[in-house]
């Protein structure tokens, strides 16, 4: 295992979903820059696709010294394969080296948000994960809700993030996206 702590920086994309924040591309392209200078290894920089800003952000090639660019997204909707989602094709189009997608890891998500069985959300995750890995790209699944998940339904939780992994998912973020989740309940999971 490796001793080195990478850093994963979202201020271009979570922090732009601050009130009253609405970063304009030179703001993007300034931030990153200073990132980069800062040494941070992954810079996520939006979403391709979501808006005209990140959209011409990523069709930009940047030259960093220190950091991998990463395009942010969502696994594929089920009515389309991987191959035919118009956000994943916007991700893989992208300038960006990696690809971060996030996905249901919830069960009560799945069915209620989705509304699509939990076998059919598994297929999503998993068909997203490997037509971004045979294009080369770098690949992280951000498994949303998934403390929430576990504490719902344990195996479908650990059944997401192994479809992602199965499929070469570089990392696994298991993502606390309510923050309800108190550091001795993440100890024990």
């Amino acid at each position: 295992m490796s001793d080195k702590i990478y850093i994963f920086d979202t201020t271009l994309r979570d922090g732009a979903q601050t009130e009253g924040v609405d970063f304009s591309l030179d703001d993007k392209e300034k931030i990153s820059i200073s990132l980069d200078n800062l040494g941070v290894d992954y810079i996520e920089g939006g979403w391709p696709g979501a808006n005209p800003t990140d959209t011409e952000f990523f069709n930009k090639k940047h030259t960093f010294k220190n950091s991998t660019l990463t395009a942010f997204g969502m696994t594929k909707k089920s009515d389309h394969s991987a191959e035919n989602d118009p956000m994943i094709s916007s991700l893989i189009n992208s300038k960006a080296n990696s690809i971060c997608l996030f996905g249901k890891s919830w069960d009560f998500h799945v069915d209620v948000a989705l509304g699509i069985s939990k076998e059919q959300n598994l297929k999503n995750i998993s068909e997203s994960a490997k037509h971004i890995i045979n294009s080369g790209k770098e690949f992280m699944f951000d498994a949303e809700h998934f403390f929430d998940g576990y504490k719902s339904n344990k195996e479908y939780a650990l059944s997401c993030i192994k479809s992602a992994y199965d499929q070469g998912a570089r990392w696994i973020v298991l993502c606390d996206t309510n923050g309800g989740t108190l550091p001795h309940e993440i100890s024990k999971i």
